[in-house]
């Protein structure tokens, strides 16, 4: 069925948040890293816009830190006076570049393009995370900022003209918000349209969220909270990423260690135990990485966030990541029980050999003169 004809639709109000993620290290020591900032920070809660229990917030609350900048161009846009970096405990940073939004809708698209792997915020988003690493110093254990950077685009519309509920704006304005979160210029077909819209959810009338890969819209007044969940479900995505990534060369290198152990069997067991130690310790970082990234937002005590975070979820496929590293994870400890057999079964060998060894030698003392 065609879509019928609507009138042009313009932002009355509205920001454009730019996000960028890094790993920076194992863990951030937010306390240590916040006596070090000397700009201003504050810690990061989420609103109380709905009823929910106390303990719905982070766990430890990341540290929000909000710099000067002077506005970039991009395109015919440019970014705002300052920019937001959230440091968050176990090791990721996510920086944040605010643009705002007024005029046609159909100017967001220009944006999405302008935004698209764009270099200029690129470089600078680096730049400053290099220069934050290089403030806080001790702070972060194992300081390395990745070469992969996670980047995300919120478009958050607070008020329109004409005036929309949420549910309306979504079905009279469905090709518009598709080419917008698939950054795509060329009409679009029903199916991804109807795609590009699946994960969408609504607490009231007059309010929207419409999650996709690359882009989301939040359409409505207060929607920190959301903006709050998708930009750490973004950092997470880059966290399972990193750990993704760090599990293979864990992999290789534990399976290139004991490839090493069958080939040489009889080698002395001793030297062939620094591989080890080394593997141990990727395999705990791991674990304590991924148990930090997966418990560190509790939504249990708000069903509606929640929900938003499951759609999240959904979307940048959070639990395929999950299963993948937790079978990572147990090829690993299944590799490094075996290394650890062959250790001591060579060691027994070893040991029986010197047993030999001594019996013989008494045996043959006994028959040396004197």
């Amino acid at each position: 069925m065609a879509m019928e004809e609507v009138a042009p639709m313009d932002v009355r109000k509205g920001v454009c948040f730019a996000l960028f993620a890094y790993e920076v290290g194992l863990a951030i020591r937010l306390d240590e890293a916040e006596r070090r900032i000397t700009a201003m920070t504050q810690r990061l809660r989420l609103g109380r816009t709905r009823r929910g229990p106390r303990y719905f917030e982070y766990r430890p609350a990341p540290l929000r830190v909000t710099f000067e900048a002077d506005p970039l161009a991009i395109g015919e846009f440019h970014s705002g006076a300052s920019v937001d970096v959230v440091l968050y405990d176990f090791g990721a940073v996510s920086v944040t570049y605010h643009l705002p939004l007024e005029g046609p809708f159909s100017r967001l698209l220009d944006l999405s393009e302008v935004l698209y792997d764009n270099a200029l915020l690129l470089a600078d988003s680096r730049s400053r995370v290099e220069h934050l690493l290089a403030t806080i110093g001790e702070a972060v254990e194992r300081p390395s900022v990745s070469d992969s950077v996670e980047d995300y685009v919120i478009f958050q519309v607070e008020a329109c003209t004409p005036a929309l509920a949420g549910d309306e704006l979504c079905v009279r304005c469905a090709r518009d918000i598709a080419q917008i979160l698939r950054c795509e210029r060329l009409p679009l077909s029903e199916q991804e349209v109807q795609d590009a819209l699946s994960c969408r959810i609504s607490f009231g009338m007059d309010d929207a969220t419409v999650i996709d890969w690359n882009a989301g819209l939040l359409y409505g007044r207060d929607t920190d909270d959301e903006r709050a969940v998708l930009e750490f479900a973004n950092v997470e995505l880059l966290e399972m990423r990193h750990l993704d990534q760090q599990l293979s060369d864990a992999l290789d290198q534990a399976y290139e260690a004991l490839t090493r152990r069958m080939e040489g069997r009889f080698r002395w067991p001793v030297l062939s135990d620094t591989d080890k130690p080394r593997i141990a310790q990727l395999q705990v970082d791991s674990a304590i990485l991924f148990e930090r990234v997966t418990n560190a937002l509790k939504l249990v005590g708000d069903q509606y966030l929640a929900r938003v975070y499951r759609l999240a979820s959904q979307r940048f496929h959070l639990e395929r990541w999950d299963a993948g590293i937790l079978r990572k994870l147990e090829t690993l400890n299944s590799i490094y029980g075996k290394m650890s057999d062959q250790a001591a079964t060579r060691r027994m060998e070893v040991l029986e050999w010197i047993i030999i060894v001594l019996i013989a030698v008494s045996i043959a003392v006994m028959f040396l003169p004197g």
